[in-house]
């Protein structure tokens, strides 16, 4: 789970560095990993545009981003004196979002028929020096 600030409707430039230096490792830390997304900003789009251009390198670089991201608008004014969410509907759905996300990441976990390969493009052909995925893992998983 990432909780993420918005940054003139993107990621943050140090999140990004992190990412591109993590992303060097071998084998590859984020190929196969599940992500959710959250952000919460006192603007009206609570940082939801962020959280779209931080999507793009997580799944470039293998991740399985669950589809359903939480953006909390308004979160300055969000929040009621025991720290949860003061509209009972949007703190429904922060719950359920998260209870769906760790039954998607149990389920992968637990069924193999869950799990899929994951290619980065069509065609490619290994090679090791500017490889992001461990190309042992992936023959292994591809069996």
């Amino acid at each position: 789970m990432i909780a993420s600030p918005e940054y003139n409707a993107s990621l943050p430039g140090v999140l990004k560095n992190s990412i591109d230096w993590v992303s060097r490792h071998r084998p590859q830390p984020f190929n196969e990993r599940h992500g959710l997304l959250l952000s919460a900003s006192p603007s009206m789009a609570g940082g939801n545009r962020g959280l779209w251009a931080l999507r793009i390198p997580f799944e470039h670089l293998g991740a399985r981003m669950y589809p359903d991201m939480f953006s909390l608008a308004q979160a300055h004014r969000a929040f009621d004196e025991l720290g949860r969410i003061g509209d009972a509907e949007l703190q429904q759905r922060f719950d359920t979002t998260v209870a769906n996300f760790l039954s998607l990441v149990e389920a992968a976990t637990d069924y193999p028929c869950v799990k899929r390969a994951w290619v980065e493009y069509l065609g490619e052909r290994p090679d090791p020096a500017i490889d992001r995925v461990d190309v042992a893992a992936a023959a292994r998983a591809a069996r």
